[in-house]
């Protein structure tokens, strides 16, 4: 074993990954240190960090009032936008379908109910209304993990992309991060490896930088990269409106919002943060924030994200050499125990560490706030019934005249 690989583990108090280093055979030693060397352990250090907020005040919206009376002109400024090779999509479906009981990529659901219709091609459908729209294919940036790379990849490929082009179609792993247990300490997922989660979806571009995908990029001139959750199946991609309205802004980067159903709603709320964009969790929010009113009745922190983002490629670029700030969760995770018995608890045990899109916004110097109608663009699937379910975006996908 590399000794100093063991005097990082023991400095960073992990002394029984050492201890487990040294009781394998020398071959499987090695294949260990080199996984080990690979991981970012830096994230050990940030286990009780908490991030400290700034000065929060209100960020007002674009409205649908606003748009439509330009909605022609903000289309038509997008749709040139588009046929001129500027702007690409960036699909975020890393995560697996667990909280569905489904044991796949959450992309390859299926949200039909007398057909097959999957999350994924409700997704690209939605992207083709655009591109025929326009005239010109969307290069499409699909980031996947390491636990479901294979599984994405073919589930496109028998579904011929779901009619779009594959020549404009790329697929990226977003990186992994260690996970660690109540005490801080590393896990074993195997006899040779170490546990680790991907590293959320703040991780996006730094993943596309190191994966080669930002030379396509660079290669296209794209200038605008849209950014997407899987699991909204009435998203609207590449939205020719929303790029015209940011690019007609003058802002660097939009973010679709829409208005917060009741104070109380349990959203993330576009807001300004020391005068830079930022997002303050509904969690966050004093009662004097969640209450306050402007003098047309409106609430102040009225506008809720939904995890659709329109960044200016140049600015993203300065945001590769940031630490993006970590983020822990509270997750069940299988592991290995130093007797080599696996374990698959039923509780939460241990914690991934994931960066947010959302801190990607801080990093900007301004955004737009573009706001939606919810009933139209925001149907997003996390649980198998209830509030945000398969129940409710069936609702929704039938209200815009889906065929299930």
């Amino acid at each position: 074993m590399k000794h100093k690989t063991s005097e990082i583990l023991n400095m960073l108090h992990q002394e029984h990954i050492v201890a487990h280093l040294k009781s394998l055979p020398q071959d499987d030693q090695i294949k260990m240190v080199s996984h080990i060397d690979s991981l970012d352990l830096s994230v050990l250090n940030n286990i009780m960090i908490e991030e400290e907020r700034g000065k929060i005040e209100p960020l007002y919206a674009t409205t649908l009032d606003d748009i439509e009376k330009q909605r022609e002109h903000f289309t038509e400024v997008g749709l040139e936008a588009i046929r001129s090779g500027k702007v690409g999509a960036v699909l975020l479906a890393g995560g697996q379908g667990s909280r569905l009981g489904f044991e796949h990529p959450k992309g390859m659901f299926r949200i039909g109910v007398d057909r097959d219709l999957y999350i994924f091609e409700c997704l690209i459908r939605n992207l083709l209304e655009v591109t025929e729209q326009a005239g010109a294919w969307v290069p499409l940036f699909v980031m996947t993990s390491v636990a479901n790379n294979r599984e994405t990849r073919e589930f496109f490929e028998k579904h011929d992309y779901f009619g779009y082009s594959d020549d404009n179609v790329w697929f990226f792993v977003q990186e992994q991060l260690p996970t660690v247990d109540v005490n801080g300490k590393l896990m074993l997922a195997d006899e040779g490896t170490i546990s680790t989660a991907p590293n959320g979806n703040g991780g996006w571009y730094a993943s596309m930088a190191k994966t080669g995908m930002l030379r396509i990029v660079q290669n296209a001139n794209i200038e605008w990269l849209n950014v997407f959750a899987v699991d909204n199946v009435l998203q609207r991609i590449a939205d020719p409106c929303f790029i015209g309205a940011v690019i007609e802004s003058g802002k660097v980067s939009g973010a679709k919002v829409v208005s917060k159903a009741e104070p109380n709603e349990k959203v993330g709320v576009l807001c300004l943060e020391d005068g830079k964009p930022s997002i303050v969790e509904y969690y966050e929010m004093t009662d004097e924030m969640i209450n306050r009113r402007e003098p047309d009745g409106k609430l102040s922190y009225n506008y809720g994200v939904i995890l659709n983002y329109l960044f200016r490629v140049d600015k993203l670029n300065r945001t590769l050499s940031v630490n993006l700030p970590l983020h822990r969760a509270f997750k069940k995770v299988q592991y290995m125990t130093p007797g080599g018995e696996m374990i698959n608890p039923d509780e939460p045990n241990a914690y991934k560490f994931e960066t947010l899109a959302l801190d990607m916004v801080k990093l900007q110097d301004n955004c737009l706030a573009y706001e939606v109608e919810r009933t139209k663009e925001f149907a997003p699937v996390k649980n198998m019934t209830g509030v945000d379910s398969v129940d409710t975006a069936r609702e929704l996908l039938r209200l815009n005249g889906i065929e299930l």
